[in-house]
């Protein structure tokens, strides 16, 4: 038996066949066009994500010599997008988790006193990361688009209720909890939507999808629809709580970073929402059926994406996987510091108009430099963030899993071992986002019996073990003055 997981990523969708054992059977995968209309606004085509799905699934079950019995869904996250309920198709682009054009409003909230009621309920902060103020910003900027969300004929969600609403050809409208509560309108104390943050960020609640449990069948593909497939839809998860389940972390105090367009730190907190006052973010990691687990979150928006600006951008490199063996060209950055503050900061600064700052630059800096620059970044941003968790909630980090498609690099893991001062684990299977979705439908499906049986399908890849002495080298001290240059530039 196999499950299909549906991984619609911001780049792209990735989609594998799982088995039983937790191998990839099967796999697909298609980039989707990636628009800036203005500095700051980054938006993707619904139509080109769902374009993106058709093509990886084929390929992933052409591929595999199982037929999936179920479906599983991960997805970006925060992203807004809106679709007709009977074409299915998008009024206008999708706003993306990075885009950063309602910084404004977040600070018209937060002046007016707003921050605090909101991060009792939701657990987060008002930033232009989640998809409240992106909600906010379509009300008051597209009356087109938005008139349809009032009338009732046009659904709000995020990208996983709408590659659902694909899927089943307009049947389903849902979402999961993992999801729900990364939009600023989901109220963790009660479990559900918040009418009274839907009135504050004018959004009707009537135009929300249903939250299900993140395991369980929610409806079923329709053949005509979806690859001729009639399947169950029984896991939906935000990629990075995905990531944490298919890391098999599922007691309290596991962690995770996940290093993809940007990087996630997760600790399972177990049936406890830990709050916190020094920039982690408190969300619901996952609902088998049985009530929420949280997570504690360190949110970075930019860290795979720097290599990709190093590669379009700057064409320092012809491909993403080139930065590892040129880094390791330098046995250090040459005093060079590089803060990838490409669409502001997140955890724990958060300062949606920090903007990117390379400081040390002499004329002996190289792009080797720059390159193994950009690569201790990611791991200093990282330890920000676990450092936070370790001092704040007390949390007990005695090591980290890695995954997502940076993590093969394997100089960043040994940089991000020996900035941390513990153990990096890798997994053999460092799509561990998908696998997150595969094993939740699993699990409603009959694939897995229990949470134990998915642990024992997990196997290490690698190790890497902290050097002696590197954390307290004080390189990371001169980074965090770095990232003081980098603050309010936009403001």
């Amino acid at each position: 038996m196999g499950v299909l997981a549906i991984d619609a990523g911001t780049t792209g969708v990735t989609a594998l066949v799982v088995g039983a054992d937790g191998s990839v059977l099967g796999k697909g995968y298609a980039e989707f066009l990636q628009r800036f209309p203005r500095p700051g606004w980054v938006e993707h085509e619904p139509e080109d994500i769902w374009s993106a799905t058709l093509t990886a699934c084929r390929a992933a079950v052409s591929s595999s010599p199982q037929q999936p019995i179920a479906v599983g869904i991960t997805n970006q996250r925060e992203t807004a997008v809106l679709w007709d309920r009977r074409s299915l198709r998008a009024p206008r682009p999708a706003i993306v988790w990075q885009d950063r054009r309602t910084a404004d409003i977040c600070s018209r909230l937060r002046d007016a006193g707003h921050e605090g009621r909101v991060r009792e309920l939701t657990g987060l902060r008002l930033d232009p990361y989640f998809t409240g103020t992106k909600l906010t910003w379509l009300a008051e900027h597209d009356e087109r688009a938005w008139s349809g969300v009032r009338d009732g004929s046009v659904a709000i969600g995020t990208v996983d209720s709408y590659v659902v609403a694909r899927l089943t050809a307009g049947a389903r409208h849902v979402t999961d909890p993992s999801n729900a509560s990364r939009t600023l309108l989901y109220d963790l104390g009660t479990g559900g939507w918040s009418a009274e943050l839907c009135e504050l960020f004018g959004v009707p609640a009537q135009a929300l999808p249903e939250v299900v449990p993140s395991s369980g069948a929610v409806g079923r593909t329709d053949p005509s629809a979806f690859l001729g497939l009639d399947l169950p839809i029984a896991g939906i998860a935000g990629d990075q709580q995905a990531a944490l389940f298919g890391q098999v972390c599922h007691a309290p105090g596991q962690s995770k970073c996940t290093y993809g367009t940007g990087s996630f730190v997760l600790a399972n907190t177990g049936s406890t929402p830990v709050r916190s006052s020094a920039g982690l973010l408190t969300t619901v990691a996952w609902d088998l059926g049985s009530g929420a687990v949280y997570a504690l979150e360190g949110a970075i928006f930019v860290t795979g994406a720097a290599v990709q600006w190093l590669r379009d951008g700057l064409g320092l490199i012809d491909k993403a996987a080139e930065i590892e063996g040129l880094a390791a060209t330098v046995p250090d950055t040459g005093g060079v510091y590089f803060v990838p503050a490409l669409t502001g900061l997140g955890a724990p600064d958060w300062d949606p108009h920090a903007r990117g700052a390379i400081v040390g630059i002499t004329r002996g800096t190289t792009r080797a430099h720059l390159a193994r620059a950009t690569l201790e970044a990611i791991a200093y941003e990282v330890r920000d963030v676990v450092d936070v968790m370790v001092a704040e909630a007390g949390i007990v980090v005695s090591e980290l899993s890695a995954d997502g498609g940076a993590s093969a690099n394997n100089l960043l893991c040994q940089l991000q071992a020996d900035q941390l001062g513990v153990p990096v684990r890798r997994p053999q299977v460092t799509e561990t986002t998908a696998l997150g979705a595969a094993f939740l439908a699993g699990l409603a499906t009959g694939v897995w019996s229990s949470t134990d049986e998915l642990a024992a399908t997990w196997q290490e890849g690698r190790r890497f073990e902290p050097t002696p002495g590197a954390r307290d080298d004080g390189r990371h001290g001169r980074w965090r003055d770095a990232v003081s240059r980098s603050l309010a530039w936009d403001s």
